[in-house]
């Protein structure tokens, strides 16, 4: 190479090497309770550049022309707040030096705790450009993951088996959307501790791409819910689903039940049901019980308002499934088979007319610090060891904030309720924030400290601004259970 090229190339090596992480400026956003990183905590510059946290709070700061002097940043993210000076700006005045880096405190209003996104790409992003080690193996993309929508998980042959619904990938909005597959080890099997994430092991195909776990030939998109195992007869397990395909969200072209087959990995339709089966099939997130005449799988929508018996030959048979329907002859709830199941807003209605006492309700919640209804739209229900009672996360539709974007909090002595009382326990200001699951698994002390992910999506928001990296996908959150602030949803 000729000097005169040289000396043409040598600005430009900076660009072509990468910058190492002594040129950034470090933003370090931490829960002043509990010194842990904050996600999705964005700060914006006066001129609008704005900048959100990785799942470990942190930002790497490299603007050209704002280095070296003071930048005012505002701060804001759902669920944390910082005190508002005297002109109501809410926000911090920093002084971005390459190589150096500043801590920002911010409290939360949340009950439940923001831990860290599980999901898409650039998960540890600034962090990797900052020179901090990551929890996981591919931090910022793996298995062309960019977005994925709603998660079920299975304990399944030693360690947990995870479905999401529709996942982005890089090369095209409509990545694969015939449902995608992981796997993951427990915290206690060489799995992480869900305070750091999870580590998801995809199925992928022969591109190294996520892997259709449903493969069709016909058009639509393919969702799997109301996953669960059951034996039959000769003590082999089955994993089960229901499958639907759907042409956008307001036409289901075809549903039915799915097993996954062992032998090729992948799910496959094993019945076609009808229209007119529209609640006896499994659905939402399942939860076992054992009861006095046998095990029953019961499926939370986020209600649990059907069951069948825990057994193949049962979840293959639609005349198995019961419904919890209200029965103005025996003047209570009953299980049976003959009617669709009574849903949050047949009961309103029933009450309404005085063809329902109030006192017989099962599912009229409401805000327990204000006595406001709450109509739940979508959630989980599990059995917790250190309440010893059955706890409900569930996100409400339609509410002032968001429309799904508002996770509550309840509690009942039973399964089937009543469920009374709720305490929110975490906002997403006009965002959604929808499908949330309980994983009771990684409970900690007992079921003190519970987990839960949703979706994380602008979709019904009515927001036409996206968060870069967070949009469309999982979001998982920790909540204590002996938090003071969930005693008004207590039943004792």
């Amino acid at each position: 190479m000729s000097f005169r090229r040289l000396l043409l190339v040598l600005p430009c090596l900076p660009a072509l090497l990468g910058a190492a992480p002594a040129d950034y400026f470090g933003i370090h956003v931490i829960d002043e309770q509990t010194g842990l990183g904050v996600p999705l905590i964005t700060l914006k510059t006066t001129n609008h550049i704005a900048l959100t946290t990785d799942s470990a709070g942190w930002i790497a700061f490299d603007e050209p022309g704002l280095m070296n002097q003071a930048v005012y940043f505002s701060v804001e993210g759902p669920g944390y707040v910082m005190p508002k000076d005297g002109f109501g700006f809410v926000g911090m005045r920093l002084t971005p030096v390459a190589g150096k880096s500043v801590e920002i405190k911010v409290l939360r209003t949340n009950i439940a705790e923001r831990l860290c996104r599980l999901t898409g790409q650039g998960i540890y992003r600034d962090s990797t450009l900052l020179g901090h080690e990551a929890p996981l193996p591919s931090p910022n993309l793996f298995a062309d993951v960019m977005g994925q929508d709603s998660v079920q998980v299975v304990s399944w042959k030693g360690r947990y088996f995870w479905i999401f619904g529709d996942t982005n990938r890089p090369n095209y909005p409509l990545g694969n959307y015939h449902s995608t597959a992981a796997w993951s080890d427990a915290p206690d099997k060489g799995g992480l501790d869900p305070e750091h994430g999870i580590h998801f092991e995809y199925i992928t195909d022969e591109n190294g791409a996520v892997a259709k776990m449903l493969p069709m030939e016909e058009p639509g998109a393919v969702w799997l819910f109301g996953m669960h195992t059951v034996m039959d007869a000769a003590k082999k397990e089955h994993l089960m689903a229901h499958f639907s395909r759907w042409r956008d969200l307001g036409k289901r072209l075809e549903h039915g039940l799915a097993e996954l087959n062992e032998s090729t990995g992948r799910f496959q339709r094993t019945t076609v049901l009808g229209d007119e089966f529209d609640w006896q099939h499994p659905q939402g997130n399942a939860v076992r019980t054992k009861g006095e005449n046998g095990d029953w799988i019961y499926f939370s929508t986020p209600f649990c308002r059907t069951r069948v018996k825990a057994s193949y030959d049962s979840v293959l048979n639609t005349s198995a499934y019961e419904s919890l329907a209200w029965s103005a002859e025996q003047g209570d709830y009953v299980w049976q088979q003959a009617q669709k199941p009574t849903t949050q807003k047949d009961e309103a209605i029933l009450i309404a007319a005085k063809k329902m006492p109030e006192e017989k309700a099962r599912m009229q919640v409401v805000d327990a610090q204000t006595g406001k209804p709450v109509h739940l739209h979508a959630g989980s229900v599990h059995w917790n060891k250190h309440r010893e009672r059955w706890v409900m996360i569930a996100v409400q539709e339609g509410s002032a904030e968001s429309y799904l974007g508002e996770v509550w909090y309840a509690e009942a002595k039973q399964i089937e309720g009543p469920w009374r009382k709720a305490v929110k326990i975490a906002t997403h200001p006009k965002y959604s924030f929808y499908n949330p699951s309980h994983h009771a698994f990684f409970d900690q002390q007992d079921g003190r400290l519970i987990y839960f992910q949703g979706t994380y999506a602008e979709t019904f928001s009515g927001n036409p601004i996206a968060t870069p990296r967070y949009d469309y996908n999982q979001i998982l959150y920790r909540l204590d259970l002996e938090d003071e602030r969930l005693k008004a949803a207590r039943v004792d």
